[in-house]
């Protein structure tokens, strides 16, 4: 019988890492996110240039001047879901927030070895976001076992939620990996 690897929610909050190394990809990549411009200004901007007026259309989709572009600087973004995908059992979908009735407690279980995907679905509100990154931590007994960092992307405000996967990872095997893991997934703007 195969030992199985578990994995539960910890929706307690970490204390955010300021140092030059917790810049994530951005820093690394040597981005430097611009002013922010109110969304309206960024379609107003350059309007006599057609090609750059058709490229912000097919950026920003089919937004309604007067409720999507409410001069609001800060763009929103809001997490709908958090999923596995995995060969072993499908897809698992868990809503977020993280209900009460389910924070430290074994969300998924998976085969030792086996290969899985993070899927997220999410909405931008009021202003495009971009440099969105992420940074997964997993711990093991109160030990940091694995850390990944990655870039998401850049997204206009969109009335239909987003939907992106992670890339695939591996769960550790062997006698020592076996047991009960914990994780945090982080995304910020770049």
């Amino acid at each position: 019988m195969a030992e199985k690897l578990s994995a539960f929610c910890d929706a307690g909050e970490e204390e955010e890492e300021e140092d030059d190394k917790s810049n994530g990809v951005a820093a690394a990549a040597g981005f430097v996110p611009g002013p922010l411009v109110s969304l309206k200004e960024q379609i107003e901007k350059d309007k006599d240039d057609e090609s750059l007026r058709r490229w912000k259309e097919k950026l920003l989709g089919c937004l309604e001047m007067e409720s999507d572009l409410n001069g609001q600087m800060e763009p929103e973004v809001k997490f709908h879901s958090i999923g596995i995908i995995s060969d072993d059992f499908g897809e698992i979908t868990t809503p977020l927030p993280v209900a009460e009735n389910q924070i430290n407690r074994v969300l998924f279980t998976l085969q030792e070895g086996s290969q899985y995907r993070l899927k997220l679905t999410f909405s931008v509100l009021h202003n495009i976001v971009s440099g969105l990154i992420y940074s997964n931590t997993v711990w093991k007994g109160g030990l940091q076992v694995d850390q990944s960092k990655g870039m998401l992307g850049t997204f206009a405000p969109n009335k239909e939620p987003y939907v992106h996967t992670l890339e695939e990872e591996t769960t550790p095997s062997g006698l020592l990996a076996r047991g009960i893991y914990a994780a945090k997934l982080k995304v910020r703007g770049g």
